[in-house]
């Protein structure tokens, strides 16, 4: 097995300490060329995963995040299972303030895909444009 692949089978996800829990502030990621394969006939599906949270005492660390979508290329799943599957993984390592992830889908038979998944700890309230900071 290639370094790469070994790196890849072998992460996990790993969390940080938030340096900055006193304050509410969001973080953005674009991952731009996420790919897992159709359950159905095995052909890839092609998307831009977007996470936006607000932490609370932990944050993601990079590589590992990097690492772990590399996972789903080997993958079969619908893209909403993809999409949900992230969303609980990242909720279950960080317990972020709140979290939104949106699966932008490459056009398959005609029809554009977008999938959006959110979580929200309890008093926690996305502000007017569906991303939260308010309370």
């Amino acid at each position: 097995m290639k370094y790469g692949a070994k790196m890849i089978a072998e992460s996990t996800l790993v969390a940080v300490d938030n340096d900055n829990p006193q304050r509410d502030f969001e973080i953005d990621f674009t991952i731009p060329e996420f790919t897992c394969l159709c359950p159905q006939s095995n052909f890839p599906d092609f998307a831009t995963i977007s996470i936006h949270y607000v932490p609370d005492r932990k944050l993601v660390e990079l590589k590992s995040l990097k690492l772990y979508i590399n996972k789903f290329r080997d993958q079969e799943m619908f893209h909403e299972t993809a999409v949900n599957r992230i969303l609980d993984d990242l909720v279950g390592l960080l317990d972020p303030r709140y979290m939104e992830v949106i699966g932008d889908f490459n056009v398959r038979g005609n029809i554009k895909t977008v999938v959006t998944a959110r979580h929200a700890q309890e008093g926690f309230l996305p502000n007017g444009n569906g991303r939260g900071l308010s309370r």
